[in-house]
């Protein structure tokens, strides 16, 4: 099949079916053509053929960047994102930018500016947020790959909701050069698909070391075999999903002969209360290049709710912080979760727990902001970890997806990939 003939296959079905999934915010007006390009070329990049769509708080050129805000509803970018320029070069398709909780502030899709986002895999469910219009259309089966930002599970909550693969890279593994920040220290671009090899494909072209993003870095990661398993388990976790995870796992350690044992991240107890004060101090100082001057509108003239919450709660840590009271002492947990990772991946090749504490809860029954801060408590360490992670799914539960995480250690993409192939092919 020609690109030409799938993009607009993937065209078609986005305007007969996304009025009511409402994943995208934007078209490429351009694909066609640049779809007939491809097809022209005679030798062809490693992306030739793949479709892809992209959360709009990472920047594609001519395309608008809007973070699903009202501030920035009008800003069309003039750059392409490294993850971008890596797509383009080995001719992947950009189809249009996707929904998402606005600024990428929330778990549900539910907070965007543009109107929440429906759940493909569970109709009347939070499709989870805040990449949520990127697991909706991977889900919908109007793209092949999308891309997220993952922050503290901002790509696995989704997939593990929609139930398709999604992967957070190790801190740096991935340039963060054209992303819109969230929280600068734990930002990761990643990828959603609906089986590993894609998550894997488009990975191995947007990886490596870029000058312009200092933390970056090329991956030294050779494929390796899991024989140990750790299994971690945190207090908070609905009792029935954890059982279905259990009882997943324990089928998986036995059909693939795997030793396992329990494991204990130090600090991940305190990881919520550590994540909040450090994605709330870098936002707001993010946020202060949004003042209306040089671009969009003010942002706390703009926004919604919950970005507000967390701009507000910057500006008072930060007011406070003067005596070290907050963010620093968030830092400290963070650095502990860290060496914790380190220590715990010395006895075990990987760590394995429910990607979401609860199932998807069902859409506008809007829950207090702090009875949703556990919907990440599995997901956040693996960011203050600065570790590699994937939400595979692994089944339903009560006609619900339910996501497994699976997290190795920095730079160890590989791995992950070759284990969570086995996984899929034993869930299936």
């Amino acid at each position: 099949m020609s690109v030409e003939v799938k993009v607009k296959q993937y065209l078609d079905k986005i305007k007969k079916e996304d009025r009511k999934i409402n994943s995208f915010l934007e078209l490429n007006q351009s694909l066609i053509e640049e779809a007939r390009a491809i097809d022209a070329k005679k030798k062809k990049g490693k992306l030739a053929g793949v479709v892809i769509a992209v959360k709009s708080n990472i920047n594609v050129k001519g395309l608008k960047a809007s973070c699903a805000s009202k501030t920035l509803e009008s800003y069309k970018s003039s750059y392409d994102a490294t993850v971008i320029e890596r797509i383009k070069k080995e001719d992947g398709v950009i189809i249009g930018m996707t929904n998402c909780d606005e600024f990428a502030c929330g778990w549900s899709g539910e907070n965007s500016a543009f109107g929440a986002t429906e759940n493909p895999a569970a109709l009347g469910f939070v499709p989870g947020g805040s990449s949520s219009g990127s697991a909706a259309a991977v889900a919908a089966g109007f793209c092949d790959v999308a891309l997220g930002s993952d922050t503290g599970g901002s790509i696995r909550v989704p997939a593990s909701c929609c139930g398709v693969v999604g992967l957070k890279p190790s801190y740096g593994a991935v340039s963060r050069y054209g992303l819109i920040d969230l929280s600068m220290s734990l930002d990761q671009i990643g990828t959603i698909a609906r089986d590993v090899e894609s998550a894997e494909k488009v990975f191995e072209v947007i990886s490596g070391r870029d000058e312009r993003d200092s933390r970056s870095f090329d991956r030294k990661s050779k494929e390796k075999n899991v024989d140990r398993i750790g299994i971690m388990k945190m207090a908070g976790v609905n009792s029935e999903v954890q059982s279905f995870v259990d009882e997943f796992v324990d089928k998986l350690t036995r059909k693939l002969k795997l030793s396992s044992e329990v494991v204990e991240i130090n600090g991940s107890e305190l990881g919520i209360e550590a994540y909040h004060p450090i994605v709330w101090t870098e936002f707001f100082s993010a946020s202060r290049r949004l003042d209306g001057r040089r671009y969009g509108i003010k942002i706390e003239e703009s926004a919604g709710e919950e970005v507000l919450r967390r701009i507000f709660g910057g500006s008072e840590i930060s007011k406070a912080e003067f005596k070290g009271r907050y963010y620093q002492k968030a830092l400290g947990v963070k650095n502990k979760i860290k060496d914790s990772f380190n220590q715990v991946f010395r006895s075990v090749d990987c760590i394995i727990c429910p990607t979401m504490p609860i199932l998807p809860w069902k859409r506008n029954t809007r829950p207090k902001a702090e009875d949703l801060f556990i919907v990440d408590m599995l997901t956040i360490p693996a960011n203050l970890g600065g570790v590699c992670a994937m939400s595979l799914p692994i089944g339903k539960l009560n006609g619900l997806p339910v996501g497994m995480q699976i997290i190795c250690a920095s730079g160890e993409e590989k791995r992950l990939f070759e284990f969570a192939k086995k996984v899929e092919g034993f869930s299936d």
